[in-house]
C-alpha cells in the first residue's frame, strides 16, 4: 500500500507545525570525501568533497529551514571551529543561539564510495563543564516558551554524565514542552526512564540500550516497547534500507523508501526526524513524510540536508 501525505491531507493545514527548537550537545564541522575505493595505506584522490555543519539536532534544525518549517539551534561553540560552524548555520538561514565554551568544536570525517559503503571518522569532542552545560539548560528553556518540540540530539559530550539529556528532558516535560530524543547507549536509556515525548534510535542503538540483538521486525518491536514501558511515549526506529518502524500506543506500523543510488547515509535518520515532526508527529502521515525526507538525504552527497524538489513521496510503501 503506497500513500502520499496529500491522501492524509497534511497539506490541507496551511500554518503548518511551529517552532521547533534542537539541542545539540556536541555539534561538528563535517568534512565528507567522495571516492573511487578506499584501500588503507595508500593516496587517494577525491572524486567530490563538501564541508557542512554537523551535529544530530543542527541537521535536524537544517532539514526542516529546508522544508519551511522554522527552527532554532541551541549548541556549544569553541575555537575557530565553531565560529566556522556558525558562519556555516547563517549561510544557510538557520537561527543560532550559540554558548561559548572553553573547547575546540570537533571535526567528523566521512569517506563515501561509490557502492554507498560509508567510513566515518568522529572526534570525540571538547570537554563540556557544568557551568556551560548550565547556560545550555538556560537558552533551551527560555527559547522553548511556544515552541512545539524541543528536540534533544546526538552523544553527550566529555565531562557531562549520561543523564545529561535526561536532566534537561525533565525540565522541559515540567514546563508542558514535547520532547524528542535521538541519541545513544546509556543516555537513551535515560531519556526513556525520564518520560520523552518521543525517541529515534536506530537499528544498533535500540539493540544496544535492551542488550540483545534484533534479528527481525518483531525484535525491533519488542525493543521498541521496552523502551515504551521505561517511561518513552513514541518510539520512531529508523532501520536503514528497510525503512523505519512506529510504535506508539495505537499500535505498530512500518514503512520503507528505496532508494536507486545511494550517496551518503550522513544525516539520513536525522532528516527522518525532521520529517515525521514536520508533519505532525503522528501516525501514518508523519511516518510516511519521515521516510521520505531521510531517503532524499540518503540520495544527497555529505550531509546536505534534502529541500522540498528532493523529496518522492510517491516511493513511500507504509504498511498498517
Amino acid at each position: 500500500m503506497t500513500w502520499s501525505l496529500q491522501a492524509f491531507g497534511w497539506y490541507a493545514h496551511e500554518s503548518g507545525p511551529g517552532m521547533i527548537v534542537t539541542v545539540t550537545l556536541n555539534p561538528s564541522l563535517d568534512r565528507a570525501v567522495e571516492v573511487d575505493s578506499l584501500t588503507r595505506g595508500e593516496v587517494i584522490r577525491a572524486a567530490t568533497a563538501h564541508l557542512d555543519p554537523g551535529g544530530k539536532g543542527v541537521n535536524v534544525s537544517r532539514a526542516l529551514l529546508a522544508n519551511g518549517v522554522p527552527s532554532v539551534a541551541v549548541l556549544p561553540s569553541g575555537g575557530d571551529e565553531g565560529n566556522q560552524l556558525i558562519r556555516l548555520l547563517k549561510a544557510e538561514g538557520v537561527e543560532v543561539l550559540a554558548v561559548s565554551i572553553s573547547g575546540r568544536t570537533r571535526s567528523n570525517i566521512t569517506l563515501a564510495e561509490p557502492d554507498g559503503t560509508v567510513t566515518k571518522i568522529n572526534e570525540p569532542g571538547p570537554t563540556m563543564y557544568r557551568s556551560e552545560f548550565d547556560e545550555v539548560i538556560d537558552r533551551v528553556l527560555a527559547r522553548a516558551s511556544g515552541a512545539d518540540w524541543v528536540v534533544l540530539c546526538g552523544s553527550v559530550p566529555p565531562g557531562l554524565p549520561a543523564d545529561a539529556y535526561a536532566q534537561l528532558c525533565r525540565k522541559l516535560r515540567a514546563a508542558g514542552v514535547r520532547v524528542a530524543v535521538d541519541t545513544s547507549g546509556p543516555a537513551l536509556r535515560e531519556a526513556a526512564l525520564a518520560g520523552a515525548t518521543l525517541l529515534k534510535p536506530n537499528r544498533d542503538e535500540l539493540a544496544e540500550v535492551v542488550g540483545t540483538p534484533l534479528k527481525d521486525l518483531g525484535d525491533v518491536v519488542d525493543a521498541a516497547q521496552c523502551l515504551r514501558a521505561w517511561g518513552a511515549g513514541t518510539v520512531v526506529a529508523s532501520l536503514g534500507a528497510d525503512g523505519a518502524v512506529l510504535v506508539d500506543a495505537e499500535g505498530v506500523r512500518t514503512g520503507t523508501c528505496p532508494v536507486a543510488r545511494p550517496r551518503s547515509t550522513v544525516g539520513a535518520g536525522d532528516a527522518l526526524l525532521a520529517g515525521f515532526l514536520a508533519a505532525g508527529a503522528h501516525g501514518a502521515a508523519a511516518l510516511a513524510e519521515g521516510l521520505a525526507w531521510g531517503a532524499a538525504a540518503v540520495s544527497l552527497p555529505g550531509s546536505r540536508m534534502p529541500g522540498p524538489a528532493d523529496l518522492h513521496r510517491h516511493d513511500v510503501t507504509i504498511h498498517p
